[in-house]
């Protein structure tokens, strides 16, 4: 009976002891486009404000250059190789990352992908703004500007990038409308500043009766702005960009820019951490989730609303 009781009272205290052990903390890579935009910087912020509440590790890193799919590929699989437990990805190219999505996917590593879409769609979760949607509010938000009649450019991103190339499409679809609304031109700024500001350029030079512009991302949106200001061309060709960044936000202040498509990355970043957990605890998660779009004008801009949308991580 003694030897029976102290067996049991060893396994009690072995149980006990195990139970008051810390559970391994999940360690959660996020991988964004670049590590530069202002966009992906408040994909950063949402995440790290989810691993804190959620007590887990956020590792950053990403590429230079949203044209650097072998880099964020180097990148990812680094992270495989450190055997983190979850990966949050925003690829750079939709095809080109699916192959070592599944390599991570393989080993038992959980991958939430946000912004822009994997083709085939493998994540175990996709967090991102309806791109389409966004798209063709745009095309509906710039025809009205320029009076439902006249030429209008794209000024895109970088090939291959889903999120982009659908806003595209949602803008053309839109358009078909507006039978009068005529797209003249689509350039590529190739996500840098210099390569967006010459696109707008050439594209004014060659349609000097453009009439508005669909910028189809923040670094798009800035060099055009740019452009257009050097130009004096300030509400003369109407400008639609996505995203928020400060220098579009004062573009849109100082009339450059008519109105921006705004996103959500805050709650992209946030999500993908939350969503990645629950799937490390065995818990259901949605297999897509669409968080928004909004635009913002000079009209709206001092909302409440419209302002906790602009600046996320300002305190109140």
């Amino acid at each position: 009976m003694k030897k029976f009781l102290m067996v049991t009272l060893v396994a009690v205290a072995v149980a006990t002891l195990l139970h008051s052990q810390p559970q391994r903390r999940y360690r959660i890579a996020v991988v964004p486009m670049t590590n530069t935009h202002a966009f992906f910087q408040t994909i950063k912020a949402g995440a790290e404000k989810a691993a804190k509440e959620l007590g887990v590790q956020v590792l950053w890193r990403g590429p230079e250059s949203e044209t650097d799919v072998a880099g964020q590929i180097a990148i990812m699989e680094n992270f495989i190789a450190q055997k983190v437990d979850a990966i949050v990805l925003a690829p750079c190219e939709r095809k080109a990352l699916v192959p070592v999505v599944r390599k991570a996917q393989k080993q038992g590593i959980v991958v939430v992908v946000v912004d822009s879409a994997l083709e085939p769609n493998i994540a175990d979760c996709f967090i991102a703004t309806d791109n389409f949607k966004g798209g063709y509010i745009a095309g509906e938000t710039l025809a009205k500007l320029i009076g439902y009649s006249g030429k209008v450019g794209i000024v895109q991103a970088i090939p291959g990038a889903a999120s982009v190339q659908e806003r595209e499409r949602g803008f053309r679809e839109a358009l078909k409308k507006f039978p009068k609304v005529k797209i003249a031109s689509v350039l590529y700024g190739q996500s840098s500043v210099a390569t967006a500001m010459q696109a707008a350029e050439n594209m004014l030079t060659a349609h000097p009766d453009l009439r508005g512009i669909f910028a189809v991302n923040e670094i798009s949106g800035v060099g055009t702005a740019q452009v257009l200001r050097a130009r004096k061309l300030a509400g003369k060709v109407k400008l639609v960009a996505f995203d928020a960044s400060e220098t579009e936000i004062q573009a849109l202040r100082d009339g450059i820019i008519q109105a921006l498509i705004v996103q959500n990355p805050f709650r992209m970043g946030e999500l993908g951490v939350r969503y990645a957990v629950m799937k490390l605890q065995g818990k259901p998660i949605p297999k897509r989730v669409d968080t928004g779009v909004t635009v913002v004008t000079k009209e709206n801009f001092d909302k409440p609303e419209i302002q906790r949308l602009l600046f996320p991580l300002r305190k109140r």
